[in-house]
């Protein structure tokens, strides 16, 4: 897959290059500005983006805007972004329309090679992929009101799993349950959460964003 790599710190673009290229992805280019970014997307229409949360021209939210725009423009592309911190309201924001073929991860996890590796490829291949530290820190500020509070605790791990971009077969797997009892306890979060009779948009979708605004 061609690949467009936006992150204004040197070493870590360059590494990144590096690790991407080993494991057979093609770089096609690697920038270090938001602006450039968007540049590159264009003239190489990759099929996916990996970009920084924050970087020049304003050094705030910069790669994140660049990030919605290019799935607004290019809406076949997929887009992981990285950030020093969990900051939901960027994760949410990235969501918002729709969350095939993105992903949203810390930089730590890109030191474990074999999760950042696998991130991408569930990206890649439509599927959502949450940093586990943003869904910790999302299942650990709801508040009282929250509609997640009536669900069990292995719906929230159920829940938990999907945030990460994991289908109903991945999640039996990690969970050590079947995949029909994954089923039930998918179908009753959607009934919990006033999902059930939802049309026109997608159920697991609509709960993950739920899940992303709790807190």
């Amino acid at each position: 897959m061609r690949i467009v790599l936006a992150e204004d710190s040197t070493l870590l673009r360059e590494g990144l290059v590096r690790l991407l290229a080993e494991e057979g992805y093609d770089v096609v280019a690697a920038v270090p500005d938001a602006d450039r970014l968007l540049a590159a997307v264009a003239e190489h229409r990759p099929g996916m983006v990996v970009t920084d949360v924050r970087m020049p021209p304003g050094g705030t939210d910069d790669g994140l805007r660049a990030a919605v725009e290019i799935r607004r423009r290019w809406p076949g592309t997929a887009v992981v972004v990285l950030s020093q911190y969990v900051e939901k309201r960027y994760a949410a924001h990235l969501l918002a329309d729709r969350s095939d073929g993105v992903g949203y991860l810390l930089k730590d996890r890109v030191a474990h090679v074999g999760d950042f590796l696998d991130a991408l490829e569930r990206v890649a291949g439509g599927a959502t992929a949450l940093d586990p530290e943003v869904v910790q820190q999302l299942m650990s500020t709801t508040t009282h009101g929250d509609p997640l509070r009536a669900l069990t605790p292995r719906e929230r791990e159920v829940l938990h799993e999907m945030a990460q971009g994991h289908t109903n077969a991945s999640v039996a797997a990690r969970l050590h349950i079947s995949q029909s009892a994954v089923e039930k306890h998918v179908n009753t979060i959607f009934d919990r959460l006033g999902l059930s009779h939802v049309t026109g948009y997608s159920r697991r979708v609509l709960a993950i964003l739920r899940y992303l605004g709790a807190g």
